[in-house]
């Protein structure tokens, strides 16, 4: 009867754990957490996980290296799947591993919840991480429970409620399993992993708490993003176990563009935007229309959606207002332009032109919470040239009079924009990104100095806010940064990245952070301007002030770092921190593919025609 457990496997990838060796008759021995852990690629999985949160290692191992081994000793040789994916000894705790990496490298480019204020993001941050690496294990773990019959030596069963196997054993696949049942079944299993501590500090976060239930209960389609992530790097574990591209498999499904450019002006308008204010005001809601100041509401529109880790979000605000239009948000003009321009009216006669963007109310508010109309009247220019745009709100002090026979209008030159750089690089591969979460050198762009400036291409005077709360400095740069790297919106040692880890400390990518800081916080290039700076180079200069930085020998402020990769070698420029201030981890994980270097190699010159022979 010993035969109807034995069964064919495919071998393991060599990178797998070895089985160890099985008894007589079909069984194996339960090996502890210790072990079944302790190979070369489970290790760099591991220390890929640690890399990918916060956490000193005291707590990463009561967080995750804790649930991990529980875990591992549950399903200890099982597969994965009897024929499919990681259909070997083993299978299912390379997956559950795997699958935990996998998310974890996703939720970098995501901040959780998305619905939530910075603040409670930033607050929440390591507990939606911890969370989906809990959700990564929960995921498959119900296949021990009804896929699998498994037995010890003297023929009783062993269940999984039961406890980890505590003897020799053998398994079989059930032959009457139910496709979707195990994922239904996962949430009987978890407390087998989570210690009460951990359910107690998961609990507390509702919105968590009920995406993880809904995720363990294997509905993931009620788990909102983190059920979507799981999915995401499911995928992506399966297309590396069966030979696809798990690069593709982990690209997000691209949130519709439309969507987010609502959520974002909804969030403004009830958050920041003022409207129907007598003079000074960033728009006007009358009975048929929303107008908005299209250089104010596109600086701050743009500015929410990077702090809220966006992408695709246009650098420039012709290219905003485009999109707006594109998805018919913003209604077109009379030219088939996104650009109206009108003058406004109040009841107490001041009056002034700007220029707008039109919207439906009815996509920003449902009728019982449209607020009250504005008194006064908006009346589109039909003469004004389409090309022309006014400056908002440009002179809202006393000196501005009330003009009710004509309008007061006003712009200026386009300021000088940036030297066009040229930052184009081949996309990597699918392999280089492989390597970047398995161990193997990275792919950078050639040059991080190139991130472009946004420059208005029209005649827009940039407005300053109506009410300004942000105290720009040295000091709050920093904040922000901090803030940043450890909510994960701001990552490190990754593609892309404006920030890295070398020499025991952080270096910081100039221009391109200071550039980033800029894009978030658009107010910044009016003060800027009074010193005929970018706004980048003001806040450059305040971090300077700081002194937090080391200097080279010969007094220079940049340092140079070699940027080893998997077909060639680049160089970044930047600045060293005196010390990380909490950015790294209590362990010095330094990128091991950068160097800091003296100066860049020059290259050697081509033969020419005359020194040929």
């Amino acid at each position: 009867m010993f035969s109807l457990f034995r069964r064919k496997t495919r071998s393991a990838p060599t990178s797998a754990a070895p089985a160890k060796p099985s008894l007589s008759e079909g069984l194996s021995i339960p090996q502890p957490a210790k072990s079944l852990l302790d190979t070369p690629r489970r290790q760099k999985l591991l220390e890929q996980i640690w890399q990918r949160t916060a956490l000193s290692r005291a707590q990463f191992e009561k967080l995750y290296l804790d649930p991990i081994s529980r875990y591992a000793e549950l399903v200890q040789l099982f597969p994965a799947s009897e024929s499919h994916h990681h259909a070997y000894l083993g299978g299912m705790l390379d997956h559950g591993i795997e699958v935990i990496a996998y998310a974890l490298k996703l939720r970098q480019s995501h901040l959780l919840p998305s619905s939530a204020q910075p603040e409670v993001q930033i607050a929440q941050a390591e507990a939606w991480t911890a969370a989906l690496a809990y959700a990564g294990l929960g995921h498959d773990l119900g296949k021990i429970a009804v896929d699998v019959h498994v037995e010890y030596a003297d023929g009783k069963t062993w269940h999984p409620w039961h406890g980890p196997l505590t003897s020799p054993y053998r398994f079989r696949y059930r032959k009457d399993r139910q496709y979707r049942l195990h994922g239904a079944a996962s949430g009987l299993l978890i407390y087998q992993l989570l210690s009460r501590e951990i359910l107690d500090w998961l609990c507390t976060f509702p919105e968590l708490w009920t995406s993880l239930i809904f995720s363990w209960a294997g509905q993931s389609e009620h788990a909102g993003e983190l059920g979507t992530l799981i999915t995401q790097a499911d995928q992506a574990s399966v297309a590396q176990a069966l030979g696809g591209d798990p690069v593709k498999a982990m690209s997000a499904p691209k949130h519709a563009l439309q969507r987010k450019l609502l959520e974002g002006l909804r969030y403004l308008l009830s958050s920041e935007l003022k409207l129907n204010q007598p003079q000074a005001s960033d728009g006007w809601l009358t009975q048929d229309a929303l107008w908005l100041v299209s250089k104010t509401v596109s600086d701050k529109l743009r500015a929410h959606l990077l702090s809220q880790g966006v992408d695709g979000i246009p650098e420039r605000n012709i290219a905003v207002f485009n999109v707006l239009q594109e998805h018919g948000i913003a209604l077109p003009s009379s030219n088939g332009k996104a650009i109206w321009n009108a003058t406004v009216t109040s009841e107490s006669g001041w009056s002034h032109s700007f220029t707008f963007l039109k919207l439906s109310p009815a996509l920003i508010w449902d009728a019982t919470a449209r607020p009250a109309a504005f008194s006064g009247t908006v009346i589109v220019d039909t003469t004004a040239a389409p090309s022309t745009i006014s400056s908002p709100l440009e002179n809202t002090s006393n000196s501005m009079k009330a003009n009710t026979s004509g309008r007061t209008t006003s712009s200026r030159q386009s300021p000088c924009p940036m030297p066009a750089t040229d930052n184009a690089s081949p996309a990597p591969d699918s392999l280089d990104l492989l390597m970047d979460l398995f161990g193997g050198p990275p792919t950078l762009p050639e040059d991080f100095e190139t991130v472009p400036f946004a420059e208005p291409e029209l005649a827009i005077e940039k407005a300053p806010p109506i009410q300004e709360t942000i105290e720009f400095s040295g000091a709050h740069f920093m904040d922000w940064l901090t803030r940043g790297v450890r909510s994960h919106r701001i990552i490190i040692n990754d593609k892309k990245a404006l920030v890295h880890t070398v020499g025991d400390t952080v270096f910081l990518v100039t221009p391109g952070v200071f550039q980033r800081y800029g894009q978030e916080h658009p107010q910044l290039a009016r003060i800027a301007k009074k010193e005929s700076l970018q706004d980048w180079q003001w806040i450059q200069k305040r971090f300077e002030e700081l002194r937090l930085h080391r200097k080279q020998p010969n007094g220079l402020n940049i340092w140079i770092c070699e940027v080893s990769g998997a077909r060639k070698t680049q160089y970044l420029h930047g600045y060293l921190l005196n010390d990380h201030g909490g950015l790294m981890n209590d362990l010095a994980l330094n990128n091991p593919y950068l160097k800091i270097v003296d100066q860049v190699p020059r290259k050697k010159p081509s033969p020419t025609i005359g020194n040929t022979r």
